[in-house]
């Protein structure tokens, strides 16, 4: 999923609204700090995500060579994605 720097700070306000209306989070620093914190973080998370993708399709680039005409891409990369990033050590 393409997400935006708008929708990553969407996504983090929305996600802080929901835990403050539920009484389920309480800062140690000022809140803008954490938010801050926590968009940086959900940015870096995409790109790792990101990076993992590139090289699924690399991967997949190289398998299609290999194997000409009867490789299905749709079907191998959430596949190969799954087991690159469980590898890596990535949450998707």
């Amino acid at each position: 999923m393409k997400l935006n720097d708008k929708q990553i700070q969407r996504l983090v306000t929305t996600v802080f609204k929901d835990l403050k209306a539920k009484d389920l989070i309480q800062f140690k620093q000022k809140e803008d700090k954490v938010y801050d914190r926590a968009v940086e973080i959900v940015r870096a998370d995409y790109h790792r995500e990101v990076l993992l993708d590139e090289e699924v399709n690399k991967m997949m680039d190289q398998l299609e060579r290999q194997n000409p005409g009867q490789f299905e891409r749709y079907k191998m990369f959430p596949m190969l994605k799954k087991r690159l990033a469980k590898e890596k050590g990535i949450i998707l």
